[in-house]
């Protein structure tokens, strides 16, 4: 079963930047209308304007975090353009750090976005496609949905969620002609860590990060073919299997020593903030 990409009505969240940026410029040419959606305005026009000419594109500037324009936002939709064909769940919040100095109105906004607005928006548009018997939902997740590691606890977790929900959706509805695919990269060149707060210093392994367009094209490949799970790039591919199959307490004894440095890192950074 494919996703139904072409001549649809295709909404991608999170499509200021990043992936949810690049999904957007390899959808436009082959979708009836693409709902673009994120926080900043400016940066969707200047998206729409790019992408003049091949589709019809809806702007609609919306925080996910907000519930009230949250529901308004696919109540537009609906009355807008009937239902969404295609729905795309990019938007997301990270956080780099110890759980427990994480500041709480961040981890709650990260849940806020990473879980309930993506269920929200998955549970309100996923009923007209069950209705129709056609439909695609591609949800962006992470490689950390598959495995665990210290200094992401909440935003680890969150992704778990996707991960769940992704998966057994993707049963609940391929008997009624509707696509689920879960996208789980490892490191991507994005604002991600900018937007996470990386205070460690350190960056991904060229090797390992791959680009926002190499990412969305893999994950669009893969979602129209109807795969289950896309993983791109051969490094993280091997290593979300290496940790498969790693017993849990060997990863913990592994992990343990990198918890203690990220956290002393933390303190010394918290320390500097302070001084400063």
């Amino acid at each position: 079963m494919r996703a139904p990409i072409d001549g649809s009505v295709a909404v991608v969240t999170g499509a200021s930047s990043g992936i949810g940026r690049e999904l957007a410029r390899l959808l436009a040419p082959r979708v009836r209308v693409l709902v673009l959606v994120a926080r900043r305005r400016d940066r969707l026009e200047a998206l729409a304007r790019e992408l003049q000419g091949t589709s019809e594109v809806d702007v609609q500037p919306c925080d996910l975090g907000d519930r009230d324009a949250l529901a308004a936002l696919v109540d537009h939709i609906e009355q807008t353009h009937g239902h969404a064909d295609i729905l795309i769940n990019n938007a997301g919040l990270g956080d780099i750090g110890m759980f427990d100095m994480a500041p709480w109105d961040k981890t709650e906004r990260m849940i806020e976005l990473n879980v309930r607005a993506l269920t929200y928006l998955t549970h309100r548009l996923v009923r007209p496609m069950v209705k129709a018997r056609r439909g695609g939902i591609l949800m962006v997740s992470s490689g950390f949905g598959l495995t665990f590691m210290p200094g992401f606890a909440g935003y680890l977790a969150t992704k778990h969620y996707v991960t769940g929900l992704s998966e057994s959706l993707r049963l609940d509805v391929a008997s009624m002609g509707v696509v689920v695919t879960q996208l789980c990269p490892g490191p991507v060149a994005t604002e991600f860590e900018e937007q996470a707060g990386n205070f460690t210093g350190m960056r991904p392994q060229r090797f390992v990060e791959i680009t926002a367009e190499r990412c969305a094209r893999a994950a669009l490949a893969g979602f129209e073919r109807g795969r289950a799970m896309v993983i791109p790039g051969l490094a993280v591919r091997f290593g979300l299997w290496l940790a498969a199959i790693t017993p849990r307490f060997v990863l913990r004894l592994v992990y343990g020593p990198g918890a203690r440095w990220f956290r002393a890192r933390q303190d010394l950074h918290t320390k500097r903030l302070t001084a400063d």
